[in-house]
């Protein structure tokens, strides 16, 4: 059992909505990791991350990666800091992955001031900028389809997933 399809990219791409729209297109079932993540934490995100720190984040992210690439069979969209680790990259090989590629003024939009994304809860525009930076090289080593969503909407995008998937 392995997903039809793994989602990657920047906070903003539109991983979620587009997850879950390739999903029912596929007839297959969605999952956001980070949601998964917060369910077996017991609490959100930021709260894990004030409370035990990104490293103990990042571990719960790793985990979470392996056991759903082993045992789930849909579309999961996973968080945007997820390619950072080798260990989730070499995970990832193998399997397709789908990179929703996006450009800051895109991204910028589409989160906002970051509310709920602790990386984001400090200038987030500088910080964002830094983070698709930082992480765009990551996402392209990992990616089998690439996919720009600037100025697009989720529903034409997931329609050309479904297309090419």
């Amino acid at each position: 059992m392995s997903p039809r399809a793994v989602i990657v990219g920047a906070p903003g791409a539109g991983k979620t909505t587009v997850g879950e729209l390739l999903a029912a297109r596929l007839g297959v079932p969605f999952r956001d990791a980070d949601a998964v993540i917060e369910e077996r934490a017991g609490k959100p995100i930021p709260e894990i991350f004030f409370d035990e720190g990104e490293e103990h984040f990042r571990a719960l992210e790793t985990a979470t990666l392996v056991a759903e690439l082993a045992g789930f069979d849909g579309v999961l969209a996973l968080g945007g800091g997820a390619v950072l680790a080798e260990e989730n990259r070499k995970a990832l090989a193998g399997h397709t992955v789908v990179y929703l590629a996006v450009q800051f003024a895109d991204a910028v939009s589409r989160v906002g001031l970051g509310a709920g994304r602790p990386l984001l809860a400090i200038n987030p525009r500088a910080t964002l900028k830094h983070l698709l930076d930082q992480r765009r090289p990551l996402y392209e080593a990992v990616a089998t389809v690439t996919v720009s969503t600037d100025g697009r909407e989720p529903e034409e995008i997931a329609d050309e997933l479904a297309g090419r998937l």
